[in-house]
């Protein structure tokens, strides 16, 4: 899957990337059908120690799904945000499982025996 991965704000180092790469990789696991995905790294100005916020974007057939989490680290909203991703993932994917027995099942019975 390919994930772009943008820092706002700063200047994101190698080992972050790699982090959430390998995070984001694992929701393939769940859903081999997604297509790519783009990941937000912001740094707000705030008093707050928990000022790192992560946004993941996840482009699958159908539609999108989104995600975002603001903690003290980028490695544990991108946790957070993953853990939801997964949730909507799997979803998703029993959505689109029950669409398609649907059919199968309208189809199945509007057959002709005539063939």
């Amino acid at each position: 899957m390919k994930i772009r991965v943008q820092s706002i704000h700063f200047s994101a180092d190698q080992k972050l990337l790699s982090f959430i790469q390998k995070k984001v990789d694992k929701l393939d696991q769940f859903f081999d059908h997604i297509i790519s995905g783009e990941v937000y790294l912001k740094l707000e100005n705030v008093e707050d120690e928990s000022n790192k916020i992560s946004e993941i974007k996840l482009i699958v057939p159908g539609g999108t799904l989104f995600a975002k989490e603001q903690c003290k680290s980028f490695e544990e909203a991108t946790d957070l945000a993953i853990e939801s991703l997964r949730k909507q993932v799997n979803k998703h994917k029993d959505k689109t499982r029950a669409k398609l027995s649907e059919h199968k099942t309208i189809l199945t019975g509007d057959e002709v025996a005539d063939y």
